[in-house]
């Protein structure tokens, strides 16, 4: 499993960025997948995550409503787009590949996600 985080970047609070995520070594539609993201200090937190075919999506209540996962099984890409952002948003953020497809979305757990990286710094000022 290879994923590769890129996207990430400083920007002003109230900005935008787009995160994505490239994937290989393994059958792109036969999974979940998802992103976290972790600060200094704290584990690893759920930010959102989007079923195999990419027609449903669940997010952590901290960004619901300015955060949208998309994939596209064609590229084998996941992306990220983060509107609104705030210093809370900042951290390194990781794509990772979920479960296997017809598993329900939303499971906070990290153990259940594999394929971390490098990840990529995504850094919000005031």
């Amino acid at each position: 499993v290879q994923l590769e985080e890129s996207g990430g970047g400083l920007v002003q609070a109230g900005g935008s960025l787009k995160l994505s995520c490239a994937a290989s070594g393994f059958r792109f539609t036969d999974y979940n997948m998802g992103w976290f993201r972790q600060t200094p200090g704290k584990n690893r937190d759920f930010v959102a995550d989007i079923s195999f075919s990419g027609g449903r999506a669940y997010y952590a209540d901290s960004v619901k409503g300015r955060f949208t996962i998309s994939r596209d099984n064609a590229k084998n890409t996941v992306d990220l787009q983060m509107n609104s952002l705030t210093p809370e948003d900042s951290g390194v953020y990781y794509c990772v590949r979920g479960p296997r497809r017809f598993t329900p979305l939303g499971d906070y757990s990290s153990s259940r996600y594999d394929g971390w990286g490098q990840g990529t710094q995504v850094t919000v000022s005031i």
